[in-house]
């Protein structure tokens, strides 16, 4: 964690990336080396909340993140931590009491409201006095580490379990600390729940989990063309962390490796996400980035899309897909090709609503591209793109 957050710091705060997040079941002492399995033994405190695994948090031997939370803020960075939703197993076999209730962990137990992948938590039953408690504890607790950023996972899936997300953020609210409150998974999200999650939630994911696989990245498009007009500052819709870089060092999806992207794809993949206007996360361990990665995360014109005031899909037709993007008087656009051959395309700028412009600036190479008989011509690999700013 201490690496990744000295890489960030260094090589990326300057460039917008500013928070570091423990992934899933820091609780749990023996991580292993072959991905995620199901807690063994987490380490809980007198009330049944998670504490960090000492053996493998050793700032935290007194049973606290607030060591490395210090450390983390002190490079300029934010702290976040993964949760489950619910209580532990272990509190509710233990029959713990809540912390500011009269219950035990047993009573507000909802036995049958299990995530169907990973067995470690119950669900809480909510209308249960004390049931409210329990997250406020866990939140105070937080807010005492000095955590800034929750993603709260198994919540989204249809249907979305709304008595734990609005308990969840009643107690953040409760906590006396801000914090950004990210959701997950939503495959298959619809919009119809958009209201209740701007009131709920900061972030919240429209796809399950994405791996570094082309098909896996070719079906985010239509996610993202869905959720691009909604997006709003405050209200994110999140298209999953990035798989760059370094990636399944424990992972439950592959072996320890490189992204399995392209450079063309991973380019394709940072533009989508930038046209969209998703928050980004990567998904890698920092210090061994491939020198052609870090550089997509270092590019400001690109990254200052994040910043625009509209974006949406213009064209899809086919292998061709074409987003455009507008800030103030600038407007850019980003041709994708799907196909798995290389090809050349022919844009005609009145398409794009810019029939005037004399030039184009490409923003990942910042080569200029000349406008002949109102269009531009772009050589693209295959599951590559190209964004271009239009001039004049």
């Amino acid at each position: 964690m201490i690496a990744n957050a000295e890489f960030m710091a260094e090589h990326l705060l300057p460039f917008g990336w500013d928070t570091i997040v423990v992934d899933i079941q820091w609780y749990e002492p023996d991580a292993g080396t072959d991905g995620y399995r199901p807690v063994s033994d987490p380490v809980l405190d007198a009330w049944g909340r998670q504490l960090p695994a000492p053996e493998r948090f050793p700032s935290a031997a007194d049973g606290s993140f607030r060591p490395l939370a210090d450390r983390v803020h002190a490079l300029g960075l934010k702290f976040g931590l993964h949760m489950m939703r619910g209580i532990p197993r272990k509190a509710v076999e233990l029959g713990v009491p809540i912390l500011g209730a009269e219950a035990t962990a047993a009573q507000i137990a909802d036995r049958n409201n299990l995530c169907p992948w990973n067995p470690d938590n119950f669900g809480i039953n909510h209308p249960v006095p004390g049931a409210q408690a329990f997250y406020d504890s866990q939140l105070a607790l937080f807010a005492e580490w000095g955590v800034d950023f929750v993603k709260l996972d198994d919540v989204l899936y249809p249907p979305p379990q709304w008595d734990e997300i609005e308990a969840y953020s009643r107690a953040i609210d409760r906590s006396g600390r801000p914090m950004v409150l990210s959701l997950s998974p939503g495959k298959h999200l619809s919009h119809e729940h958009l209201e209740r999650l701007r009131q709920t939630s900061q972030m919240w994911r429209v796809s399950d989990d994405l791996w570094d696989e082309w098909p896996q990245l070719r079906e985010m498009f239509q996610r993202a063309a869905r959720w691009a007009p909604h997006q709003r500052p405050g209200a994110w819709g999140d298209a999953d962390m990035l798989p760059l870089g370094r990636i399944g060092i424990r992972a439950h999806v592959g072996d320890d490796r490189l992204s399995r992207l392209t450079p063309a794809e991973q380019c394709t993949m940072l533009t989508l996400w930038c046209m969209m206007r998703s928050p980004l996360m990567f998904g890698g361990h920092l210090p061994d980035t491939p020198a052609h990665t870090l550089e997509l995360l270092q590019n400001p014109r690109v990254l200052a899309l994040l910043e625009s005031d509209v974006s949406r899909e213009a064209v899809r037709d086919g292998n061709l897909v074409i987003w455009t993007s507008d800030t103030g008087d600038e407007r850019t656009v980003a041709v994708f090709w799907l196909g798995d051959e290389q090809t050349t395309l022919e844009v005609n700028l009145a398409d794009v609503g810019c029939a005037s412009a004399e030039s184009a600036t490409d923003l990942w190479t910042g080569a200029s591209v000349d406008a002949i008989n109102g269009a531009i011509t772009l050589e693209l690999e295959p599951h590559g793109t190209r964004l271009v700013a239009l001039n004049g």
